[in-house]
Formats: C-alpha cells, structure tokens, sequence
C-alpha cells in the first residue's frame, strides 16, 4: 500500500471518530433539554391541578381556599393530583417532584432523571404557585 492511500486511511478514521464523538456530544446535549421540557411541563400540570384543588369548594373535595390537608385525609393536595405519592413526593416517568406548603405559597422542586449543566446533579426547576393571586413562577436551576 502506498503512503498516500494509508494517509488517506488514517484521515479518514479521524474524521469518522470526530464525528463520531459530536453526535454522542449532541444526542446528550438534547437528552438534557428534553428533560428539561418534559419536568417543566409535568411542573404546570401539577401547579394547574393544585390550582384546581385550592379553588374548589370543600364541598366537592377540594381545598376550599386552603392548601392545608384536613383531620379525614391528611393528603388531600396529593390525592388530588392523582400521581404517585408518598406525602412530599410526587413521581411521574420524568422525574420526581417535592411540594411543599408554606402559608398560601406551594413549591414544587422537579428533579429531572437526565444530568444537569453540572454533568453532577440532575436537571432541576423550581415554580412557585401563590393560591390567592393564582400567580405562578417558574426558575430552571440546572
């Protein structure tokens, strides 16, 4: 074989690696992000969902303008969102969703199942629900 057809041989081999090495960087990249629609979306689901609960009337069991649980079920805001639930945490196949209740503001935290921009934790979001104004604020953490 001559120097040139194994010159050929050897550049193309690189080239194939680079590129290669490009298409692993980039299906990841888009892993990532998709990951991060999907919890952002599953996030607005449960802030909609805990909308509806803290709007409903007692009566057709719901929160009555209060995100408190009551003496008869002390996870009413969880049952109502009809997700796995194990009292602070919410599952859903994208990843996991810890609400808390603080006064009149619940926070949900989304941890996503595809590493962040850290490359260390997963993808992460934040939203903020305040019953009374309905207002809802979303902050995407990693």
């Amino acid at each position: 074989m001559g120097t040139q057809q194994i010159l050929l041989i050897v550049l193309s081999v690189i080239i194939v690696g680079i590129a290669v090495a490009v298409g692993i960087t980039m299906f990841n990249a888009q892993a990532t992000n998709s990951n991060r629609q999907a919890i952002v979306g599953d996030m607005n689901n449960l802030a909609a969902s805990a909308l509806a609960f803290y709007k409903t009337p007692a009566t057709h069991g719901g929160g009555d303008n209060d995100w408190g649980a009551t003496a008869d079920d002390p996870d009413e805001l969880g049952t109502w969102l009809g997700y796995e639930w194990d009292g602070t945490i919410c599952a859903t196949g994208n990843g996991e969703y810890t609400i808390t209740i603080a006064g009149d503001v619940v926070t949900i935290v989304g941890v996503g199942n595809e590493l962040g921009n850290d490359g260390a934790a997963g993808v992460q979001a934040t939203m903020l629900i305040t019953g009374q104004t309905s207002a809802i604020g979303t902050t995407i953490d990693n």
